[in-house]
């Protein structure tokens, strides 16, 4: 096992030689005859303990330790007060300072190796003990990451179930979350409705968006498929998806207790299709009383339901989208929401284009 490295820092030669021939058999032993001398030696290496003398010329122990403690380089050091001067005072100096321990000369040799070596142990043992925590952080991240990513393709695979049975909507689920970033980063650079973006768990919120329609599972596939407008009926019917998909959500809730992702899926399912003038459903809330992920989420499913194709309707433009959604300012949208909204309207345009461009290859292929 490679020897530990210990430098003695004293001016007194004759003190440093009986230093060394104690310490020599066992450690690799360096001497520094002053500050500048120590400062010398510690660019070429970290030393594993210091050994200091409070008497020294041009600086002395205290202030070469305080030195050192306030460099980020040299401030792990263990030091230890190797000294002449052996007082109360001077002992409870060095200790604020930050010293392990303070050895009187007069000490007897084999104590004083004593002394060194259970020192020299106790820190190899710390320094084990934070490397094994730190090899058990890394671990638990990993483990986290892994866990997040298993989460987030469940919720992938719900929400591409649902799109296999509504085959009008193809894309809606992943464009919806690209949408939601952009306008909650928006949001959140403009210091709009910071109270509650502060308490959000970024890593939850937008990838539960993915199940905001996962109620329509239970919705027939005459009505989700119907190439023609819906009558009072049916969209009484695809009006319940909303509740459904809250109650489908509490049910997956139940079976885990790391539930952050599902709560944010069930107000995204239960509120993006409530309106801020209190006139939408399924619980007529208006204004505030619609959370902010729900009245987030009205803006980007009505843009992508606007621009997208239905075998009831051609797509609209752009320009109609963002016309329409400027329109419903203070009757369906949060005001608020859609000031953001129309800052940044173009990456809305340029990620419509991009799933599009991304589409139209798949089909190709």
């Amino acid at each position: 096992m490679k020897s530990k490295r210990i430098i003695i820092a004293d001016d007194s030669l004759t003190s440093l030689s009986a230093c060394k021939i104690i310490l020599k058999h066992i450690y690799d032993v360096y001497s520094a005859s002053s500050a500048a001398k120590l400062f010398e030696l510690l660019e070429w290496f970290i030393p594993d303990m210091l050994l200091l003398e409070v008497a020294m010329p041009d600086l002395n122990g205290y202030e070469i330790a305080r030195l050192l403690k306030n460099n980020s380089k040299y401030k792990e050091i263990p030091i230890i007060f190797y000294t002449t001067i052996c007082d109360a005072e001077s002992e409870l100096e060095v200790l604020n300072l930050g010293a392990i321990d303070f050895i009187c000369k007069s000490i007897a040799a084999p104590l004083f190796l004593k002394r060194l070596d259970m020192h020299l142990s106790t820190i190899a043992r710390q320094k084990e003990l934070q490397e094994l925590n730190d090899s058990i952080q890394k671990r638990l991240i990993e483990k986290i990451g892994q866990v997040m990513n298993l989460q987030n393709s469940v919720l992938q695979i719900v929400g591409d179930l649902v799109e296999f049975r509504d085959y009008t909507t193809g894309g809606h689920v992943l464009r919806i979350q690209k949408y939601l970033s952009c306008l909650i980063n928006k949001i959140i650079e403009d210091d709009i409705y910071s109270a509650e973006t502060m308490l959000w768990d970024m890593d939850y919120l937008v990838p539960s968006a993915q199940l905001h329609d996962v109620g329509k599972i239970a919705i027939s596939d005459m009505i989700l498929n119907k190439p023609a407008q819906l009558n009072e009926e049916e969209f009484n019917s695809i009006k319940t998806h909303a509740q459904i998909g809250v109650n489908a959500i509490e049910r997956m809730e139940k079976t885990t207790k790391e539930s952050s992702f599902f709560k944010y899926a069930k107000i995204f399912a239960g509120t993006h299709h409530e309106k801020w003038n209190g006139s939408g459903y399924p619980n007529g809330l208006k204004e505030d009383e619609i959370p902010l992920e729900g009245r987030l989420m009205a803006v980007v499913d009505v843009y992508d339901a606007l621009v997208s194709a239905r075998p009831y309707k051609n797509p609209c433009s752009h320009e109609e989208a963002v016309a329409i959604i400027e329109e419903g300012r203070g009757t369906h949208f949060d005001p608020a929401l859609v000031d953001a909204f129309m800052k940044i309207s173009q990456q809305f345009a340029d990620i419509a284009l991009s799933e599009e461009a991304d589409a139209t290859q798949l089909i190709q292929h």
